[in-house]
């Protein structure tokens, strides 16, 4: 009996180095990695209870770091994308989800004609990046607003270059978080599969996220800039993202 083929495809992109030329340590010691294995699990859990079948990849990097202009984690996520490209076909749509340096290398990987949204966690996001690939994509970047290894202002900036690039862009900002997803993990993981199953359209967007992402391209900033807690409700009753106890976390 033939195999049915997937009908999405997600890539999953890790953190890593402004520099390093090495490959990235193997298994458990490859820290970053190991970081987005809840996200891989939690976005495959929400594809299987939904009937879909979509591949999860993640992308190996060659170096473990950017590199300056060699961009080594961008070519890295070109390839990967060529080889679903070779397995799965031209027509397969395909979600981006990085973290920190991997969400900087999706953004700059999304002009990919398979690639039809990024969703960058905590993103690394310098001001000089280019953004007319993103033109015709969806991208959502959620940043703390406490992370003191990227910065949120200038993912906020880029929400904005983008929508002006052509993008449908918008940024939601979890409060009290950090640059590892540590703190409020549930709500990451929570916020991250919906964002992704939405932007596949396997789920729905949360509303206020939709409407973000319709804004026209001369809208500010700020306008496209949502709060996790006060926008958003992730199905979890009402009000803010709570945990077991009722608590905003």
């Amino acid at each position: 009996m033939a195999q049915r083929p997937p009908s999405a495809a997600v890539l999953v992109l890790h953190g890593g180095r402004e520099s390093g030329t090495e490959p990235p340590p193997a298994g458990v010691l490859n820290l970053p990695g190991v970081r987005m294995r809840p996200f891989v699990r939690a976005v495959v859990r929400t594809a299987r209870a939904a009937g879909e079948d979509v591949l999860v990849r993640q992308v190996r990097y060659a170096h473990r770091g950017w590199n300056g202009v060699r961009a080594d984690p961008f070519h890295d996520a070109v390839a990967a994308l060529d080889a679903l490209r070779r397995e799965a076909g031209e027509e397969l749509p395909v979600v981006l989800l990085g973290h920190s340096m991997g969400a900087r290398a999706a953004l700059r990987a999304a002009g990919h004609p398979l690639v039809r949204g990024v969703v960058g966690l905590a993103p690394w996001c310098p001001p000089g990046d280019p953004v007319t690939q993103l033109a015709g994509r969806d991208v959502v970047l959620v940043h703390s607003n406490r992370d003191r290894m990227t910065s949120p202002q200038a993912t906020q900036s880029l929400t904005a270059r983008a929508r002006r690039a052509g993008a449908r862009s918008c940024m939601v900002t979890v409060r009290g978080g950090d640059h590892a997803m540590i703190r409020r993990s549930a709500a990451w993981h929570r916020l991250t599969t919906v964002l992704v199953a939405g932007l596949l359209g396997s789920g729905s967007l949360p509303g206020p996220v939709g409407e973000a992402l319709a804004l026209p391209p001369t809208a500010e900033a700020t306008e496209g800039t949502l709060d996790l807690d006060a926008d958003l409700d992730l199905g979890r009753g009402p009000g803010p993202f709570r945990d077991r106890t009722g608590a905003p976390r």
